[in-house]
């Protein structure tokens, strides 16, 4: 099975110079905890709320002053629409993450896949990437932060 097959296409997306203030509005009016933060449909990073507490509201930073550029995570793990689901379900559970971007070969952002997918299309290791999400990992305490 491919992830086209089970991926959300037409997602909701907010660009670089939106302001963060705009991003947790459209996550809120939407109800999801991340966005793709795409340059035209070229997908450059991901914001999540994580990134909004952690990166602004935790900085002290005005969340209508700062750019959705400054807060995103730019080290997005994405997939090819024609990728195996079994592949990408490994990936996602390898790094814990819920929701990943698909692209196609220009980079461009063509729809997002998400555990929910996964699961609801009954997709072939489903079962286990959940677990291996659910896992809790080691708080940092190191005291050092991003």
């Amino acid at each position: 099975m491919r992830i086209a097959e089970v991926m959300t296409s037409d997602v909701a997306v907010v660009r670089p110079r939106d302001s963060v203030r705009h991003a947790a509005q459209r996550m809120d009016e939407l109800n999801v905890g991340s966005l793709p933060v795409c340059d035209g449909k070229r997908l450059v990073g991901v914001i999540t709320d994580r990134d909004i507490t952690v990166r602004v509201t935790a900085a002290g930073l005005d969340p209508e002053d700062t750019e959705v550029s400054n807060a995103m995570s730019q080290d997005v793990r994405w997939c090819w629409a024609d990728d195996d689901v079994e592949e990408v379900s490994e990936l996602m559970g390898e790094a814990q993450i819920r929701r990943v971007p698909v692209i196609n070969a220009d980079k461009q952002l063509v729809g997002m896949v998400s555990l929910g997918d996964l699961s609801t299309k009954h997709a072939p290791g489903a079962a286990e990437t959940l677990e291996e999400v659910s896992t809790p990992s080691a708080p940092d305490r190191s005291g050092k932060g991003n």
